[in-house]
Protein backbone atom coordinates (compact mmCIF):
# COMPACT_ATOMS: atom_id res chain seq x y z
CA UNK A 1 0.00 0.00 0.00
CA UNK A 2 1.28 3.38 -0.88
CA UNK A 3 2.20 5.90 1.72
CA UNK A 4 -0.37 8.46 0.49
CA UNK A 5 -3.23 5.98 0.79
CA UNK A 6 -2.18 5.10 4.32
CA UNK A 7 -2.21 8.79 5.30
CA UNK A 8 -5.74 9.25 3.81
CA UNK A 9 -7.04 6.21 5.67
CA UNK A 10 -5.48 7.51 8.89
CA UNK A 11 -7.20 10.91 8.54
CA UNK A 12 -10.53 9.19 7.88
CA UNK A 13 -10.17 6.99 10.96
CA UNK A 14 -9.19 10.00 13.07
CA UNK A 15 -12.21 11.97 11.79
CA UNK A 16 -14.56 9.06 12.55
CA UNK A 17 -13.19 8.63 16.05
CA UNK A 18 -13.56 12.36 16.67
CA UNK A 19 -17.14 12.40 15.40
CA UNK A 20 -18.04 9.42 17.59
CA UNK A 21 -16.50 11.13 20.61
CA UNK A 22 -18.43 14.33 20.01
CA UNK A 23 -21.75 12.53 19.55
CA UNK A 24 -21.22 10.43 22.66
CA UNK A 25 -20.69 13.54 24.83
CA UNK A 26 -23.75 15.43 23.42
CA UNK A 27 -26.86 15.69 25.64
CA UNK A 28 -29.96 13.91 24.37
CA UNK A 29 -32.57 16.20 22.80
CA UNK A 30 -35.21 17.41 25.20
CA UNK A 31 -38.80 16.48 24.45
CA UNK A 32 -41.26 19.36 23.94
CA UNK A 33 -43.25 20.41 26.98
CA UNK A 34 -46.76 19.00 26.85
CA UNK A 35 -49.28 21.43 28.36
CA UNK A 36 -51.98 19.90 30.51
CA UNK A 37 -55.48 20.16 29.05
CA UNK A 38 -57.90 22.26 31.15
CA UNK A 39 -60.44 20.32 33.09
CA UNK A 40 -63.95 20.36 31.56
CA UNK A 41 -66.39 22.76 33.25
CA UNK A 42 -68.77 21.20 35.75
CA UNK A 43 -72.11 20.13 34.35
CA UNK A 44 -74.97 22.45 35.35
CA UNK A 45 -78.09 20.56 36.50
CA UNK A 46 -80.94 21.25 34.08
CA UNK A 47 -84.68 20.82 33.96
CA UNK A 48 -87.15 20.78 31.06
CA UNK A 49 -89.76 23.51 31.48
CA UNK A 50 -92.81 24.41 29.40
CA UNK A 51 -92.51 27.68 27.45
CA UNK A 52 -94.44 29.50 24.75
CA UNK A 53 -93.40 28.27 21.30
CA UNK A 54 -94.51 31.59 19.81
CA UNK A 55 -95.88 34.92 20.96
CA UNK A 56 -99.29 34.51 22.59
CA UNK A 57 -101.66 37.44 23.08
CA UNK A 58 -104.03 37.90 25.97
CA UNK A 59 -107.15 35.87 25.29
CA UNK A 60 -105.42 33.37 23.01
CA UNK A 61 -106.70 29.80 23.06
CA UNK A 62 -103.62 27.66 23.73
CA UNK A 63 -103.06 24.63 21.49
CA UNK A 64 -100.47 21.86 21.60
CA UNK A 65 -98.40 23.69 18.94
CA UNK A 66 -98.25 26.88 21.00
CA UNK A 67 -96.06 25.44 23.78
CA UNK A 68 -92.92 23.33 23.93
CA UNK A 69 -90.36 21.87 26.35
CA UNK A 70 -86.92 23.48 26.56
CA UNK A 71 -83.89 22.83 28.77
CA UNK A 72 -83.65 25.30 31.65
CA UNK A 73 -81.09 25.60 34.49
CA UNK A 74 -82.58 23.80 37.46
CA UNK A 75 -81.51 26.52 39.87
CA UNK A 76 -83.48 29.08 37.81
CA UNK A 77 -86.59 26.92 37.44
CA UNK A 78 -88.83 28.58 40.00
CA UNK A 79 -91.82 26.95 41.69
CA UNK A 80 -94.25 28.70 39.32
CA UNK A 81 -92.82 27.01 36.23
CA UNK A 82 -94.28 23.84 34.75
CA UNK A 83 -91.58 21.13 34.85
CA UNK A 84 -91.59 17.96 32.79
CA UNK A 85 -90.24 15.92 35.70
CA UNK A 86 -93.36 16.84 37.70
CA UNK A 87 -95.99 17.08 34.92
CA UNK A 88 -94.90 15.06 31.89
CA UNK A 89 -98.35 15.47 30.26
CA UNK A 90 -98.53 19.23 30.79
CA UNK A 91 -98.84 20.02 27.06
CA UNK A 92 -102.06 18.06 26.90
CA UNK A 93 -103.23 19.58 30.18
CA UNK A 94 -102.85 23.22 29.05
CA UNK A 95 -104.42 22.57 25.65
CA UNK A 96 -107.63 24.55 25.36
CA UNK A 97 -106.76 27.01 28.15
CA UNK A 98 -107.21 30.77 27.69
CA UNK A 99 -104.24 33.07 28.24
CA UNK A 100 -105.04 35.67 30.90
CA UNK A 101 -102.00 37.69 29.83
CA UNK A 102 -99.52 37.94 26.98
CA UNK A 103 -96.59 35.51 26.60
CA UNK A 104 -93.38 36.23 24.69
CA UNK A 105 -91.78 33.46 22.66
CA UNK A 106 -89.65 31.38 25.03
CA UNK A 107 -91.36 32.74 28.16
CA UNK A 108 -92.18 30.04 30.75
CA UNK A 109 -95.86 29.12 30.95
CA UNK A 110 -97.40 29.75 34.38
CA UNK A 111 -100.72 28.42 35.57
CA UNK A 112 -101.79 31.70 37.15
CA UNK A 113 -101.69 33.31 33.70
CA UNK A 114 -104.09 30.74 32.22
CA UNK A 115 -107.65 29.63 32.87
CA UNK A 116 -109.30 26.49 31.61
CA UNK A 117 -112.85 25.26 31.83
CA UNK A 118 -115.94 24.67 29.69
CA UNK A 119 -117.63 27.83 30.98
CA UNK A 120 -114.63 30.17 31.06
CA UNK A 121 -115.49 33.21 28.94
CA UNK A 122 -112.62 35.45 27.96
CA UNK A 123 -113.60 38.52 29.96
CA UNK A 124 -114.34 36.51 33.09
CA UNK A 125 -111.01 34.74 32.59
CA UNK A 126 -108.95 37.91 32.76
CA UNK A 127 -110.82 39.39 35.72
CA UNK A 128 -109.03 38.94 39.07
CA UNK A 129 -110.96 37.40 41.93
CA UNK A 130 -113.39 39.82 43.56
CA UNK A 131 -113.47 42.19 40.58
CA UNK A 132 -116.30 43.11 38.21
CA UNK A 133 -116.48 44.44 34.65
CA UNK A 134 -118.69 47.45 33.97
CA UNK A 135 -119.20 49.17 30.62
CA UNK A 136 -119.57 52.95 30.46
CA UNK A 137 -120.68 55.03 27.49
CA UNK A 138 -118.03 57.10 25.77
CA UNK A 139 -117.87 59.25 22.66
CA UNK A 140 -117.02 57.06 19.67
CA UNK A 141 -114.90 59.85 18.19
CA UNK A 142 -112.57 59.67 21.17
CA UNK A 143 -113.29 63.11 22.57
CA UNK A 144 -113.95 61.65 26.03
CA UNK A 145 -111.10 59.11 25.90
CA UNK A 146 -107.88 61.12 25.46
CA UNK A 147 -108.42 61.45 21.73
CA UNK A 148 -108.82 57.70 21.25
CA UNK A 149 -105.34 56.85 22.52
CA UNK A 150 -106.55 54.81 25.49
CA UNK A 151 -105.97 51.12 24.94
CA UNK A 152 -106.93 47.98 26.87
CA UNK A 153 -104.81 47.49 30.00
CA UNK A 154 -104.18 51.24 30.32
CA UNK A 155 -105.05 52.93 33.61
CA UNK A 156 -107.33 55.95 33.64
CA UNK A 157 -109.06 58.40 35.94
CA UNK A 158 -112.83 58.47 35.39
CA UNK A 159 -114.30 61.98 35.54
CA UNK A 160 -117.94 62.96 35.93
CA UNK A 161 -119.29 66.21 34.48
CA UNK A 162 -122.67 67.35 35.80
CA UNK A 163 -124.66 70.35 36.98
CA UNK A 164 -124.55 71.25 40.60
CA UNK A 165 -127.78 70.77 42.52
CA UNK A 166 -129.97 73.86 42.43
CA UNK A 167 -127.89 75.71 39.85
CA UNK A 168 -126.72 75.86 36.28
CA UNK A 169 -123.00 75.65 37.02
CA UNK A 170 -121.31 72.67 35.39
CA UNK A 171 -118.61 70.97 37.42
CA UNK A 172 -116.22 68.14 36.66
CA UNK A 173 -114.62 66.01 39.34
CA UNK A 174 -112.68 62.78 39.61
CA UNK A 175 -115.15 60.02 40.26
CA UNK A 176 -112.79 57.00 40.37
CA UNK A 177 -109.02 57.31 39.96
CA UNK A 178 -106.58 54.77 38.59
CA UNK A 179 -108.99 52.30 37.01
CA UNK A 180 -107.89 49.56 34.62
CA UNK A 181 -109.44 49.51 31.13
CA UNK A 182 -110.37 46.00 30.04
CA UNK A 183 -111.71 46.82 26.57
CA UNK A 184 -112.57 49.68 24.24
CA UNK A 185 -115.63 48.70 22.24
CA UNK A 186 -115.00 45.09 21.25
CA UNK A 187 -111.21 45.50 21.29
CA UNK A 188 -109.52 43.79 24.20
CA UNK A 189 -105.93 44.10 22.99
CA UNK A 190 -103.73 46.02 20.61
CA UNK A 191 -103.52 44.38 17.18
CA UNK A 192 -101.00 44.78 14.36
CA UNK A 193 -99.31 47.76 15.97
CA UNK A 194 -102.54 49.80 15.98
CA UNK A 195 -102.21 52.70 18.38
CA UNK A 196 -105.64 54.35 18.11
CA UNK A 197 -108.69 52.33 19.23
CA UNK A 198 -112.14 53.89 19.44
CA UNK A 199 -115.54 52.57 20.36
CA UNK A 200 -118.87 53.57 21.84
CA UNK A 201 -118.16 52.11 25.28
CA UNK A 202 -115.30 51.24 27.57
CA UNK A 203 -115.26 48.24 29.91
CA UNK A 204 -113.66 49.03 33.26
CA UNK A 205 -112.37 46.71 35.99
CA UNK A 206 -114.00 47.65 39.30
CA UNK A 207 -114.92 46.18 42.64
CA UNK A 208 -118.61 45.76 43.58
CA UNK A 209 -118.81 49.15 45.35
CA UNK A 210 -117.20 50.99 42.46
CA UNK A 211 -119.63 49.27 40.08
CA UNK A 212 -122.53 50.88 41.96
CA UNK A 213 -120.91 54.30 41.70
CA UNK A 214 -120.31 54.01 37.96
CA UNK A 215 -123.79 52.79 37.11
CA UNK A 216 -125.43 55.54 39.17
CA UNK A 217 -123.09 58.27 37.95
CA UNK A 218 -123.95 57.58 34.31
CA UNK A 219 -127.57 58.57 35.02
CA UNK A 220 -126.67 61.98 36.37
CA UNK A 221 -123.89 63.22 34.14
CA UNK A 222 -121.34 62.56 31.42
CA UNK A 223 -118.36 60.32 32.10
CA UNK A 224 -114.89 60.91 30.63
CA UNK A 225 -111.55 59.16 30.99
CA UNK A 226 -108.11 60.70 31.33
CA UNK A 227 -105.07 58.55 30.56
CA UNK A 228 -102.57 58.01 33.36
CA UNK A 229 -98.84 57.57 32.93
CA UNK A 230 -97.53 54.01 33.12
CA UNK A 231 -95.32 55.18 36.00
CA UNK A 232 -98.43 56.19 37.97
CA UNK A 233 -100.42 53.02 37.29
CA UNK A 234 -99.25 51.36 40.53
CA UNK A 235 -99.97 54.38 42.69
CA UNK A 236 -103.18 54.60 44.68
CA UNK A 237 -105.07 57.84 45.24
CA UNK A 238 -106.44 57.73 48.78
CA UNK A 239 -109.11 57.95 49.86
CA UNK A 240 -111.58 57.06 47.12
CA UNK A 241 -115.03 55.96 48.26
CA UNK A 242 -116.74 56.07 51.63
CA UNK A 243 -118.40 52.72 52.25
CA UNK A 244 -121.89 53.92 53.08
CA UNK A 245 -124.89 55.45 51.37
CA UNK A 246 -126.07 58.95 52.29
CA UNK A 247 -129.64 59.83 52.90
CA UNK A 248 -131.78 60.30 49.84
CA UNK A 249 -130.79 57.20 47.83
CA UNK A 250 -127.40 58.53 46.85
CA UNK A 251 -123.71 57.75 47.28
CA UNK A 252 -121.02 59.64 49.13
CA UNK A 253 -117.74 59.96 47.25
CA UNK A 254 -114.61 61.17 49.03
CA UNK A 255 -112.01 62.80 46.80
CA UNK A 256 -108.83 64.34 48.20
CA UNK A 257 -110.37 64.38 51.67
CA UNK A 258 -113.56 66.20 50.63
CA UNK A 259 -116.89 64.33 50.78
CA UNK A 260 -119.57 64.94 48.17
CA UNK A 261 -122.88 63.22 47.51
CA UNK A 262 -123.99 61.73 44.21
CA UNK A 263 -127.75 61.63 44.12
CA UNK A 264 -130.03 59.92 41.67
CA UNK A 265 -131.58 62.16 39.06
Amino acid sequence: MKKAQMITIGFALAAGVGAFYLLSNQKPPTSPIIQAMPAPPPQIPTEEVLVAAKELNMGSLIGDQDVQWIVWPRAAAGPGMIKKSELPNAIEDVKGAVARGSFFQGEPIRREKMVKGPNSGFLSAILPAGKRAVAINIDASGSTTAGGFILPNDHVDILRTHKEDGGDAVVTDVLLPNMRVLAIGQNVQEKNGERVVTGSNATIEVDPREAEILVQAQRGGQLSMTLRSMLDAQKSDEPVVEDKKPEGNGLTVIRFGVASAISKK
